[in-house]
């Protein structure tokens, strides 16, 4: 985590967010968005409970000095007022606050179940907020192969390869971003590293391992930092390419093609996902290599299908014909 969080940490939450990381394995990313939700909520309870200056924004609002005594003043209705607050006032939606939801019940029972600090959880029944579930946008056939095609410029081997293996193999950015050169197996398949440090492995198909083959000859090796000399793919700055870089290059690719505009990065994984399950692939296969902890995750590709069908019977011109109203009938 970085140390200017660190720095903003009261000593029960620095050691929350070590142990997320350190025993239970969470990406830098999660440990930091728990930092940033409990950050927050620490600042309103100040606010709440009278402990900070009236005259202060909650921005500037120090938590140096939470103690374990101050969090066992905080009741439910306490926090059922901070999630009012950033519903009605930040604006946060459904899904923001499911989130803040769930970093303060990771928290709170780190307190009571792991450290016993606490006696009671104060947020064992708070209730999480519904959020809608949608189904995920994902590139049809001919759109991928038409972002394939887009691959052009200097480093046209580099930017194909990436987008090969998105489409393909359903990585997430960061995983992309983690690959190293000797993550490539001479059995033809690679190593992922994903959520909470956990290691897959990916057979590569025909069309990534001839992305690979065009590319690595043109993969940087002078002017390459120590520290990034493993690393399978480079910024134009040879150094490994960040999930930012990724994000700029994917992004530049995707407005280039007709009704992509608003896709983002991750649709390619939700492509290729879609591509395999709807192609034969089982589900709990799919689970293994998209790196799934719970199938539940996974089914939600199930649904596809099924959403297809009803989107072409709604499309029929017929669809909205209802039977004409009998005329009334006429007393005897």
């Amino acid at each position: 985590m970085r140390q200017e969080y660190l720095q903003q940490c009261f000593p029960i939450l620095r050691e929350f967010l070590g142990y997320m990381e350190v025993v239970k394995g969470r990406s830098v990313n999660t440990v930091e968005e728990y930092f940033i939700d409990l950050r927050t909520f620490f600042r309103f309870m100040k606010m709440h409970k009278g402990a900070a200056a009236p005259d202060l924004d909650i921005e500037e609002i120090h938590i140096f000095d939470i103690d374990i005594d101050f969090i066992r003043t905080i009741t439910l209705q306490d926090v059922y007022e901070y999630m009012s607050y950033a519903k009605n006032r930040r604006g946060n939606n459904a899904r923001a606050l499911a989130r803040k939801a769930c970093s303060l019940r990771v928290f709170f029972k780190y307190l009571t179940n792991y450290t016993r600090q606490l006696d009671v959880n104060p947020v064992l029944n708070l209730d999480t907020p519904k959020t809608k579930k949608s189904l995920p946008k994902y590139l049809t056939l001919e759109q991928s192969v038409a972002l394939l095609q887009s691959a052009d410029g200097k480093f046209a081997e580099r930017d194909y390869c990436i987008l090969t293996l998105l489409l393909n193999c359903g990585l997430r950015r960061a995983e992309l971003v983690g690959l190293n050169i000797t993550d490539i197996r001479s059995d033809g398949t690679l190593r992922v590293v994903g959520k909470g440090n956990k290691e897959r492995i990916i057979y590569l198909n025909e069309a990534c391992r001839e992305a690979l083959d065009r590319y690595l000859p043109t993969r940087p090796v002078d002017g390459v930092g120590k520290k990034d000399r493993n690393a399978l793919f480079y910024s134009h700055l040879n150094k490994r390419i960040s999930l930012q870089g990724v994000h700029y290059i994917v992004k530049g690719y995707l407005n280039r093609v007709k009704g992509l505009e608003g896709y983002s990065t991750h649709k390619l994984r939700h492509t290729a996902a879609t591509l395999m399950y709807r192609n034969g692939v089982d589900i709990r296969v799919l689970k293994e290599v998209l790196g799934h902890e719970n199938l539940s995750t996974t089914e939600i590709y199930t649904h596809l299908s099924t959403e297809q069908l009803k989107k072409a019977a709604d499309a029929n011109p017929l669809a909205k014909i209802t039977p004409a109203k009998k005329a009334a009938q006429k007393n005897d």
